[in-house]
């Protein structure tokens, strides 16, 4: 059976702030796929939709906040 292009999507709110600078996601065969939306011909990384969930999970609870997180940038 021949396989689909992966369809690629992209956060709505990039797109409402002016800017295309943003990652894009794509379910790919039982893992989800993460690419730079402007490098499109670069290879995309492939993470587990469980390992996807916990980095959501650490977003939102501000884990990752690069301004007042652990390990925040100063």
């Amino acid at each position: 059976m021949p396989r689909c292009a992966p369809k690629w999507c992209k956060s709505s709110y990039s797109q409402t702030h002016g800017t295309s600078d943003c990652v894009e996601l794509a379910s790919l065969d039982g893992v989800v796929g993460i690419r730079d939306s402007k490098s499109l011909s670069t290879p995309h990384l492939s993470v587990s939709k469980e390992g996807m969930a916990a980095l959501f999970d650490r977003i939102k609870a501000g884990g990752l906040d690069l301004l007042t997180g652990p390990g925040a940038i100063h």
